[in-house]
């Protein structure tokens, strides 16, 4: 378990990643982002064909050492959410390193197929402290038994899997496995753009079993949790009381998190903006107050 200060209030992180904000004040108040989602590299030969990020096998990778400013200006126990095809990038493992030695948490999300060709790998980073936890999205139609037995030998693995591309069979084949789910909002932009033109029956129907069964899927998997699109497009405050979403929710984009393409160099609120800034010489703490003060015009 992990505590530390932030603005008015107190987070403790615990070892299963749970996160808990308590403050003696009447609303949190943060000082410093506690999570940035970071995009790493555009290169990816899965080819998904709703990809948001219209990842190529010919993408770029970022230098994840060009911008000093940020990675020095980091605050122990933030958390960093690595995105992309990470385990391709020749600097991950100096990059995870860096992160260690500023007491940094990081995640990582890899492809179902990479977490099973690659899963050695994941565990010896997993077991040097050098990532926290592994995020595995799911490939629709192919999820089977040894992939679930695998996940449940790691720490704080979550099955990563999108509104609209989940299926019922999907469900049937996972619940009650003993794992944790996280809900990602389908995000019309770039190969999703297309897909959803050519799909969209398919992706409709996928949202509304979702959307009539989510309640029981709280009974089917030990953790659900929702990314803040999935939240929206599944109205998941519709099936909770309202104290509970006030226990529960953790805050709208860019008011303690939000997202930065290291390959582009530009930051913005979350993935889905099209407002972007360039990263510069910019520290963590001045893009992230530049976005609270985005969010306040």
């Amino acid at each position: 378990m992990n505590l530390y200060k932030n603005g008015n209030y107190t987070v403790m992180i615990m070892n299963d990643g749970t996160k808990v904000r308590y403050t003696k004040e009447d609303s949190f108040i943060p000082s410093f982002a506690e999570n940035c989602d970071v995009k790493i590299t555009d290169m990816c030969s899965q080819g998904c064909p709703f990809c948001y990020e219209g990842c190529t096998k010919f993408g770029a990778h970022a230098n994840l050492f060009k911008y000093p400013f940020l990675l020095n200006s980091l605050h122990p126990y933030t958390e960093m959410a690595l995105n992309g095809n990470d385990l391709d990038h020749p600097q991950l493992e100096d990059f995870l390193i860096s992160l260690k030695r500023k007491k940094v948490f990081a995640n990582i999300t890899v492809n179902q197929n990479q977490f099973m060709t690659n899963f050695d790998k994941l565990k010896e980073l997993q077991d040097n402290g050098l990532v926290y936890g592994i995020g595995v999205s799911l490939i629709s139609g192919e999820i089977n038994d040894d992939v679930i037995h695998h996940m449940r030998l790691l720490k704080n693995i979550v099955l990563h899997a999108i509104v609209g591309i989940l299926t019922e069979k999907d469900i049937s084949k996972l619940k009650n496995k003993g794992i944790k789910i996280l809900l990602l909002g389908y995000k019309n932009l770039k190969r999703g753009v297309s897909y959803m033109e050519s799909n969209s029956h398919q992706v409709m129907n996928n949202m509304s079993y979702l959307y009539e069964h989510v309640y029981e899927m709280t009974d089917w998997f030990d953790v659900v949790s929702f990314d803040n699109l999935a939240i929206d497009q599944l109205d998941v405050k519709r099936i909770v009381p309202e104290d509970k979403w006030d226990e529960f929710y953790m805050g709208d984009d860019g008011h303690y998190t939000f997202y930065i393409d290291m390959v582009k160099g530009e930051f913005a609120k979350n993935s889905l903006s099209q407002e972007r800034y360039p990263i510069g010489d910019m520290t963590i703490d001045d893009m992230f107050k530049f976005i609270l003060e985005k969010n306040q015009d």
